[in-house]
């Protein structure tokens, strides 16, 4: 014999979102980031710098010269992102809070300029498998070849005299996920104290390992890695757009009707310039 019963059961409905899981972001830490409420930023370097000339005694001497060219930053790249909320569901819904809106929002145009930072890579120097002396083509990031890597762009860097700018800055690497758990794996096992405390704590990102500051991003153009000295490559972000949170009550429908809710809205405008006389301290890896 079964005895069934009809229940109706408690629910408990929780007051707040669940965590969005948002995308890591390296442009902070590895761009020149400038908030401004300028169009264009204008910069120069020398393109063309004159040769030692030897002196003869007794002799003229012959005058040189030197050309300068103009770099310009132009900030009109623009994204936003609005959301519709009616009066009711606002009213009604208790996960439907301005706070969480506006944070979700804010969290999305910052991926959105991890991605476009990342897409610069045609503007930096080409480091692929020649590079590590490897036969040329995409680099196979693997355990073997992963502390090459680090080296051969730490080399580069000499070779293009960034020596001075290298350390002042530092340099940087914003791998891919599957390479940043190579990377932990390497360091694990390689070294002493390095590698007993990765074991013990793990590594998180930005961590420094071989004189370089290790990151990893979600977002960057397939085949591509961005490398190089930090704080080179310049971000510029509209100031007057960039964190603003606007509500609009009752916004238009079409040009006849308006919709009975609330909008949040923001947006933001960005620029990007790898600086011409810098250009080689900035890397391209190209990885399978």
């Amino acid at each position: 014999m079964s005895v069934a019963n009809t229940i109706t059961y408690e629910t408990l409905y929780e007051d707040v979102l669940q965590d969005r899981l948002d995308h890591p972001t390296t442009w902070k830490e590895m761009c020149d980031v400038l908030i401004t409420d300028t169009r264009v930023v204008s910069s120069s370097y020398w393109s063309t710098t004159p040769s030692v000339q030897t002196v003869t005694r007794g002799t003229g001497h012959s005058m040189q010269t030197f050309a300068e060219t103009a770099d310009t930053l132009t900030i009109s790249t623009g994204r936003d992102l609005g959301l519709f909320v009616d009066w009711a569901d606002l009213a009604q819904s208790p996960w439907t809070k301005p706070a969480e809106l506006f944070d979700r929002i804010g969290a999305l145009l910052n991926e959105f300029i991890e991605t476009n930072v990342l897409a610069q890579h045609a503007s930096f120097t080409d480091f692929d498998n020649a590079s590590i002396g490897g036969a040329a083509g995409n680099i196979t990031v693997s355990a073997t070849n992963i502390d090459d890597i680090v080296r051969g762009i730490k080399r580069e860097i000499r070779e293009a005299n960034g020596q001075s700018q290298m350390s002042a800055n530092g340099v940087g690497i914003v791998w891919r996920a599957a390479d940043f758990e190579i990377l932990e794996a390497f360091d694990q096992a390689n070294g002493f104290m390095t590698a007993d405390k990765a074991l013990k704590e793990g590594t998180v990102e930005g961590f420094k390992y071989l004189g370089v500051d290790h990151y990893w991003s979600n977002d960057g153009t397939s085949g591509h890695l961005f490398a190089g000295v930090k704080k080179i490559q310049r971000l510029g972000i509209l100031r007057g757009t960039y964190g603003k949170a606007h509500t609009i009550d009752f916004p238009a429908g079409d040009t006849n009707t308006y919709l009975s809710g609330r909008s949040y809205y923001s947006r933001v405008d960005i620029g990007h310039l790898t600086p011409g006389a810098h250009s080689g301290l900035l890397f391209d890896v190209l990885v399978a």
